[in-house]
């Protein structure tokens, strides 16, 4: 798609990207959910779950909640779950952790990753938080296995809290027995729905301050068809407004349309 919209409409920049600065998030209330919920687990040493849809924000407001960790006093690790075994998720903690060292042992594995972490508290007097993001596509074997990571010194030390995020199912699998174990370790839950009209309207006017311009191109049947066409999910929210201001564009109409948003919609899912 040509960028010359950008110009048309005196965008600074590429408007509703992917991935923006922290400074740039958008702060609503559920946002602030999670940054305490997350606050509240890592301050205890225990557990969190943010779950929502896809394309809801929760990567974006782990970041948010995880960028208040000063540098200095806190080692975040962050990893990408998968559907493979509780030693795949090992080896991605161990990476994560810098460690250029592996087994196929469930013993070994879990001794490497709590005496890199028993060194980070003691030895560097920091301390460590794991951030495992689509936890939903983790086995049940893992949730079964997950909590003997977080136990030191006789499971005595909360050293290392675990915030999970996912797809609505994660909560699913939480609820199975074999999953008690971590679950119990759980003391903060947090839900993203879509957002609801007015939001969007609100998201939509934020972001085109980002890109420098305090006019909303968007006219109120437009909002709502986004809104509408979106489910209130962010991500897609976002796909839908940039290419209805190209459809916009390209009719050099400076006022986006429900029609340029229908326009936008046939070409994503």
């Amino acid at each position: 798609m040509s960028d010359t919209y950008r110009t048309f409409f005196g965008l600074s920049k590429e408007a509703f990207p992917a991935q923006i600065d922290i400074d740039e998030i958008l702060v609503t209330p559920e946002v602030t959910g999670v940054k305490n919920r997350f606050d509240y687990a890592v301050r205890l040493g225990c557990s969190a779950v943010v779950t929502g849809d896809v394309g809801s924000g929760k990567s974006t407001a782990l970041r948010y909640a995880a960028s208040s960790l000063h540098a200095s006093e806190y080692k975040v690790f962050y990893v990408t779950a998968s559907t493979g075994s509780i030693i795949e998720l090992y080896r991605q903690i161990v990476e994560e952790l810098g460690i250029d060292r592996s087994s196929t042992s469930r013993a070994v594995m879990t001794s490497i990753i709590k005496n890199e972490i028993r060194e980070f508290v003691q030895g560097k007097k920091m301390k460590t938080v794991l951030i495992i993001d689509e936890a939903s596509l983790l086995r049940m074997e893992v949730f079964a296995e997950l909590h003997t990571l977080v136990q030191f010194e006789k499971d005595s030390k909360t050293w290392l809290p675990v915030i999970l995020a996912g797809q609505p199912t994660l909560i699913d699998k939480l609820q199975y027995r074999t999953s008690i174990p971590f679950a119990s370790r759980i003391v903060a839950k947090s839900h993203l729905e879509g957002l609801d009209i007015n939001g969007m309207r609100s998201y939509l006017t934020h972001h085109l301050k980002l890109c420098g311009v305090d006019t909303n191109f968007f006219s109120d049947q437009a909002v709502t068809a986004i809104h509408q066409g979106s489910g209130g999910l962010l991500r897609k929210a976002n796909n839908l407004a940039r290419g209805s201001l190209i459809a916009a564009a390209a009719e050099k109409s400076m006022t986006v349309s429900a029609e340029h948003v229908r326009i936008a919609s046939s070409e994503i899912f």
